[in-house]
């Protein structure tokens, strides 16, 4: 007990160092707003775990994060003017730097990964609630690719109540959530068919997919097939596409959309769809994910067995983040990026 305390101790000290290298953002914009530099190391709260970070993770939350739209995320508290935290980034893999007074769970140089606050950073701050062990067989790049992205597919198949057997649809079946849902949609039983660009049919294929169809030439909704559940990841089609597709009692879940105004943008295909799911027998309903350990507990032993592996497209070093972002703006992603930014200890 004793030397756990002293452990705190010496990790709140070093909590309080005056700065760290991190990616730093004053505006909302391009890539070009992501700067490398110096900025004040984060304290901790009660309940909170300092981070050294090993790597990071990006996604599209990063970058409408990044862009700050549409502009409902400004409304809901993200910064109106500007971001309220000036560092970026949420996935997070790296070692305990220091405990908060009310932390239970982990000790200082556990490996952990989760959600953290400006995860593009040397060190970064996260609730006890957002974190969870790393799972031994990850790198810290593998790590910090699972936890938005597959926590997010678990919510969706959560929300369309997959079962053994079930004919489910994945549209963005390439992407971060993506790669996600159709690994753990057939790990639960299901036939899969993902959705995605023609240049990223052999990623969905080797994810475990049964089948695969070129959004820009296959029509998934022509009548031919349905589906009992179709997840809807960052697609653009009209709801009545998606009932089209859909068996007489099946679910859509709507999980985001890349389209639509400067307010809502693809957000409003999400708001009407449980709107008209009061009026028809298909279900349709919106997933608004939340950022939990829990999942990641749910996960572990998923990823700890190979049965869900993380898809990494590329690594980048913490300085060539605007590339990184660049790269993702281009939508030529397969899976997740990771952002290396500390490799000095074991296991890394």
């Amino acid at each position: 007990m004793t030397n756990h305390l002293n452990a705190k101790a010496a990790g709140k000290q070093a909590a309080a160092g005056d700065t760290m290298n991190a990616i730093v953002q004053d505006a909302y914009g391009s890539f070009d707003v992501l700067r490398f530099g110096k900025t004040a190391r984060p304290r901790i709260a009660g309940n909170e775990v300092l981070i050294r970070v090993h790597a990071a993770g990006m996604d599209r939350g990063t970058w409408h994060m990044m862009t700050g739209r549409p502009y409902l995320l400004r409304i809901l508290g993200f910064g109106f003017r500007r971001p309220k935290n000036n560092v970026p980034g949420i996935d997070v893999a790296g070692t305990v730097a220091a405990v908060g007074s009310a932390v239970s769970r982990f000790a200082v140089g556990d490996q952990v990964y989760g959600m953290s606050r400006g995860s593009f950073a040397e060190y970064a701050a996260a609730p006890e609630d957002k974190l969870a062990h790393k799972p031994s067989n990850l790198s810290f790049e593998q790590a910090a690719a699972v936890p938005i992205s597959a926590g997010t597919a678990l919510q969706a198949l959560d929300a369309g109540r997959v079962e053994h057997g079930q004919k489910v649809l994945i549209l963005g079946a390439s992407g971060g959530v993506g790669s996600y849902a159709v690994q753990l949609a057939k790990s639960l039983g299901a036939e899969v068919t993902g959705v995605c660009s023609a240049g990223k049919i052999d990623l969905v294929r080797s994810l475990g997919a049964d089948h695969v169809l070129d959004y820009a030439t296959d029509d998934f909704a022509d009548g031919t097939r349905r589906y009992d559940l179709i997840v809807d990841i960052g697609g653009n089609p009209k709801l009545y596409r998606l009932r089209r597709a859909l068996t007489p009692t099946g679910t859509a879940v709507v999980v985001g959309g890349e389209e639509g105004g400067k307010w809502t943008g693809g957000f409003g295909r999400s708001l009407r769809a449980p709107l008209v799911s009061l009026f028809v027998r298909q279900r349709l309903a919106m997933l608004a994910s939340r950022e939990r350990a829990s999942d990641l507990e749910r996960l572990n032993p998923l990823l700890e067995s190979g049965a869900v592996t993380p898809s990494i497209d590329r690594t980048y070093t913490l300085d060539e983040v605007p590339d990184a972002m660049r790269h993702l703006e281009a939508g030529h992603v397969r899976g997740k990026i990771a952002i290396r930014v500390f490799s000095g200890e074991a296991g890394s």
